[in-house]
């Protein structure tokens, strides 16, 4: 598998945030949203409303974001601050690349939590919650 989309090391997932993202690129395409993505992060644990959720883990320069719940598979990117926005570069487990930018959801304070059982896994970052089971991923706030 090709090495992750990377300009050198990155830094860890945030221990706890609610982003939305604002784009993504693929394979060096031009930067396009076409639906609303949430990715919560409460300590290792996060899920995305685009239908996957499990554990981050942190090498020192790349995050890996391995699939519990939902949709196979595994991500690796770098992440990196520029200005306001958490953008990734990385690499899918079918060797295609991604950029994706991310940007804080307000409000991401207070109670943080995951809950997994038989086929789903819950991650709640303050109001923001992010619901994956086998079927999809769901997000909403309380």
């Amino acid at each position: 598998m090709p090495g992750p989309v990377a300009d050198g090391p990155g830094i860890p997932a945030p221990g706890r945030g609610a982003w939305l993202r604002r784009g993504i690129s693929r394979d060096g395409g031009p930067l396009v949203e076409d639906r609303e993505v949430v990715w919560l992060q409460a300590g290792p644990y996060y899920a995305d409303s685009r239908g996957f959720a499990g554990i981050t883990s942190f090498d020192g320069s790349l995050v890996r974001f391995h699939h519990l719940e939902g949709e196979p598979g595994e991500d690796t990117g770098a992440l990196r601050w520029e200005g306001a926005h958490l953008v990734e570069r990385g690499t899918n487990t079918d060797g295609s690349t991604f950029l994706e930018v991310w940007t804080p959801l307000p409000d991401a304070d207070g109670d943080t939590g995951c809950w997994a059982g038989p086929g789903y896994r819950v991650v709640r970052v303050g109001p923001h919650v992010v619901h994956v089971d086998t079927r999809a991923g769901t997000y909403w706030r309380t």
